[in-house]
């Protein structure tokens, strides 16, 4: 793997023109080239919708099992195969119907996006609500040279989607919605195109063999896919019962494994004025933003067998996105280059870490009470959990959205309590089995930090 050189400010010249003073001109709705009016999606589209019927069609015959094949076996030829065509033509009706109501339109204000047949959708995607937009390429996808373009909107669970278009119009309207996004006038987003970059990390197929190879998850489900099948057969008498235990531990171990791989393979990060961008997969290629300042907590994940060679896998909790991995593997200072990245001005290496009172914490969690640390600094908030597999938390003060202290029965005899930080991701942070003065002064303490750091917070903002 390698990686760009640490701190500083981002190395990429980017010196867009200025937003007028009196804010975005107004233009006509236009698509991602300037063209007037709504667009709609690539014309290999039809296909893809066509499935969803076949499925379905699929789905019920395979339910009805052997009424359907008799049913199927009594008809003539001829009329089996007119029966095919007919389907085959309503399955193709209905692909193309899909795609010919379905537009797409970049107005000053939002991106509208109508779709629907039968009931009618229309959503309004405001830019200036949009943190993320990600470019995927499936297999079939990239043979036929389509794209997708997945949306991320503050305050939606679901991502919006337009698929398929072509892979340079996507790319196009990515960077024109991103410019749209950062306050540039209509014309002036659509002639930026696309932002530089310049690569910070990259991780080598090798290395991340390695790393799923020392993972112990990963023989955990191995084991686990061969012993369970065999317990079930041993106890029931009946293969079909081991088949049955078999199969969902199968795709518990492909996952963990060679489906990892093929989704972290060629992992990529780099920066740009748009964000950090990942790239990553080996079948299907996805394109993903992580969007500045809208990370609410980082995870460094240390397995027992990977802190000998001294490697972290570095995850995050992004408002309102399911971009849930940084880095999949790498070195701790390649790691915390690009962690430095997301946090400016926050150095990892020098957070002292003190672990819980062992007086109290041995009596409510045995052993386990030893992985428990806590770390503050002027900037972030930083606990720690974990013997065999090291999970350490970072939270930046202004994300805080609430403190809470806990104390349980057992707790309280032992004079220990917990503190816990909430986040904007609907995540929780918690530094577990303080003593109790600690806890609650920290309570306090964090509570005014959290207010102080969001008032003088940078604002979220694309381009900046």
């Amino acid at each position: 793997m390698s990686a760009g050189p640490e701190g500083g400010e981002p190395a990429v010249p980017y010196r867009p023109a200025a937003v007028p003073a009196g804010g975005p001109a107004a233009v006509p709705a236009a698509g991602p080239a300037g063209s007037a009016g709504e667009r709609r999606l690539h014309l290999l589209t039809p296909l893809r919708r066509a499935w969803v019927p076949i499925a379905a069609t699929v789905g019920v015959i395979a339910q009805q099992g052997d009424r359907a094949e008799r049913w199927i076996a009594d008809l003539p030829a001829l009329l089996r195969v007119a029966a095919l065509a007919g389907l085959l033509l309503v399955f193709g009706t209905y692909g193309f119907l899909s795609w010919w109501f379905t537009h797409y339109a970049v107005t000053d204000t939002e991106l509208r996006i109508r779709t629907g047949l039968i009931f009618r959708r229309t959503a309004h995607i405001r830019l200036d609500r949009i943190q993320a937009v990600d470019v995927t390429r499936p297999l079939l996808a990239r043979l036929a040279g389509v794209a997708s373009l997945r949306l991320d909107v503050i305050g939606t669970e679901e991502k919006d989607e337009l698929a398929f278009l072509g892979e340079k119009e996507a790319v196009a309207l990515r960077a024109e919605l991103l410019a749209r996004a950062a306050g540039f006038a209509p014309e002036e987003a659509a002639r930026l195109g696309e932002a530089p970059e310049r690569e910070l990390l990259r991780v080598g197929p090798r290395d991340l063999a390695v790393s799923l190879l020392l993972s112990l998850g990963v023989w955990a489900a191995l084991a686990g896919g061969i012993i369970a099948p065999v317990v079930a057969w041993w106890i029931s008498s009946s293969p079909w019962a081991a088949v049955v235990t078999l199969l969902p531990i199968l795709g518990a171990v492909w996952s963990a494994s060679a489906g990892r791989f093929l989704a972290e393979y060629d992992w990529t990060v780099a920066e740009s004025p748009d964000g950090l961008r990942l790239d990553h997969g080996l079948l299907d290629r996805v394109h993903e933003t992580v969007p500045p300042g809208r990370v609410q907590t980082v995870r460094i994940v240390e397995p027992l067998l990977w802190r000998r060679l001294d490697r972290v896998r570095v995850e995050l909790a992004v408002a309102g996105s399911k971009n849930g991995v940084l880095v999949p593997v790498a070195s701790r200072a390649a790691a915390y280059a690009v962690i430095a990245r997301v946090l400016p001005g926050v150095d990892l290496a020098a957070l002292s870490f003190t672990g819980s009172p062992g007086a109290g914490s041995r009596w409510v969690v045995p052993v386990w009470w030893k992985g428990y640390a806590l770390a503050v600094s002027p900037e972030v908030f930083a606990a720690r959990r974990g013997l065999l597999c090291r999970r350490t938390e970072i939270v930046p003060h202004a994300k805080v959205q609430s403190v809470r202290l806990t104390q349980g029965p057992w707790e309280r005899a032992r004079g220990v309590a917990d503190v816990h930080v909430d986040t904007g991701a609907n995540a929780t942070v918690t530094a577990r089995l303080r003593a109790a003065d600690e806890a609650a002064a920290l309570l306090a303490a964090q509570a005014a930090r959290a207010r102080t750091s969001r008032a003088s917070a940078r604002p979220d903002r694309w381009m900046a």
